[in-house]
């Protein structure tokens, strides 16, 4: 059964970082595209980063760019978001999600709904 467990969220001050897993069983990473997308309270769900390929494609919602760095290991099965110089505004609820394909502008921009697979969210607080 194909499952995405998140890890990592919680509360840090502005400026701050944090690091989220997101532990994937159930299918290999090769042929998925594995997405971390986010809510704040009050906001719609968007895209923040992606990847494919064993790490060879990733991409980023310019809010994050240049601050938040995607990975993944292979042979783990898992994938990390580094965020780095946390904002107030990246507050929210951090989902890993999958689909069979490859990363992409759209897989961020795209309705989240093409995004088949969500893990159940990790919590971020940006806050002083």
């Amino acid at each position: 059964q194909l499952q995405l467990v998140e890890s990592g969220g919680g509360l840090v001050q502005p400026g701050g970082s944090l690091r989220l897993s997101c532990a994937v069983s159930g299918f290999p990473l090769d042929n998925y595209v594995i997405g971390w997308f986010r809510q704040a309270p009050g906001k719609e769900r968007e895209g923040v980063s992606c990847i494919s390929n064993s790490g060879g494609l990733t991409n980023y919602a310019d809010s994050v760019k240049g601050r938040f760095t995607i990975s993944s290991d292979n042979a783990k099965n898992t994938v990390y978001l580094q965020m780095n110089s946390l904002k107030a505004e990246d507050t929210a609820v951090y989902y890993c999600t999958a689909t069979q394909g490859y990363c992409s502008d759209y897989t961020l921009t795209g309705p989240y709904y093409t995004m088949d697979y969500w893990g159940k969210g990790t919590l971020v607080t940006v806050s002083p």
